[in-house]
């Protein structure tokens, strides 16, 4: 394969695995537009824990935002960590994606405070665990790189999985909710999509042959 045969591929690759964060990004930052733009509010499509009546509100949670830096911070975020998601892990992507937009949400909905929860950051905490976890358990160099770039920009979020004052207006939870779903995907998809190559080596004949001679040569030499 020549060089513009490479740069084609890997240009191909980088636009499939931005494709499905860049829609849902677009999806995200249109519905804040139209809640602002008529004066609409849409905080109930969020999760209210423990309410049956509002558990659909794991669909739609990360699609609601409280503010405009809100909403960067998770569009940003959300479309870094999942292009990376696609690009390095496109075989399990696509369920890494959809299983932690599902449970991250469920989890938060069980153990979360009597509140409304809104926005995208348990599916970026989850997505960010995944990546970090995946590449220091296939200990495969390329995506140990990804987990330290995860670690050194994202690094801070660790501190937001935990309680530091009583009414915290930060949902904890939806972080620790999308952190833990990542940490199981991490394990439990270890061995599928990318993995450290496997050494083989070779036998090689001639040595073999050598190797044999030699050793009959010795045998008469010591009787």
């Amino acid at each position: 394969m020549n060089i513009d045969s490479t740069e084609i591929t890997n240009k191909r690759q980088f636009v499939h695995a931005i494709f499905i964060p860049s829609v849902i990004a677009i999806i995200m930052m249109l519905s804040f537009i139209l809640e602002k733009g008529m004066d609409w509010d849409f905080h109930t499509a969020g999760v209210y824990p423990r309410r049956i009546e509002n558990i659909w509100g794991i669909f739609t949670l990360i699609f609601v935002h409280a503010s405009w830096s809100h909403l960067a911070n998770n569009v940003i975020s959300f479309v870094i960590l999942s292009g990376l998601l696609y690009f390095f892990y496109k075989e399990v992507a696509t369920r890494v994606m959809f299983i932690s937009y599902i449970f991250s949400g469920l989890i938060l909905w069980a153990i979360g405070r009597e509140s409304w929860h809104i926005g995208a950051s348990g599916l970026v905490y989850s997505i960010a665990f995944f990546l970090f976890f995946s590449g220091i358990i296939r200990k495969h160099v390329p995506l140990i790189a990804i987990s330290l770039v995860v670690a050194f920009v994202y690094g801070s979020m660790i501190w937001h999985i935990f309680p530091w004052q009583l009414q915290d207006p930060i949902s904890w939870e939806g972080h620790l909710a999308g952190g833990f779903i990542g940490i199981v995907l991490a394990i439990y998809y270890r061995k599928e999509g990318t993995q450290k190559p496997v050494v083989e080596w070779e036998n090689d004949e001639d040595s073999t042959e050598y190797l044999d001679e030699n050793s009959d040569d010795n045998e008469l030499n010591t009787d």
